[in-house]
């Protein structure tokens, strides 16, 4: 019957997630992974709450980070491409 619940549960959050912008998905995924790997390395240090907290924010944070870098390496190469584009252009 867990097994049913957990389906039900995981199918849910990923249907919720199909409206979401890039950024929300990174910092949900972000948020959601700190949490999960501060939740187990609170529980082993005793103390499972702080170690969630902790994790939760550490992963937006780095969620955050990381869409940011993807953001900026597109528009990088976007630029790239217009540049060549307008030397191409220029060329004939």
């Amino acid at each position: 019957m867990t097994r049913i619940a957990t389906l039900v549960m995981v199918a849910a959050l990923m249907t919720a997630c199909t409206d979401m912008t890039q950024q929300q998905k990174a910092a949900g995924v972000g948020t959601l992974g700190g949490a999960t790997a501060g939740a187990v390395i609170g529980a082993m240090a005793g103390n499972a709450a702080l170690g969630t907290a902790i994790g939760a924010g550490a992963g937006l944070v780095g969620g955050l980070v990381y869409n940011k870098v993807k953001e900026n390496q597109a528009a990088d190469e976007k630029a790239a491409y217009n540049q060549g584009y307008a030397a191409g252009q220029q060329s004939k």
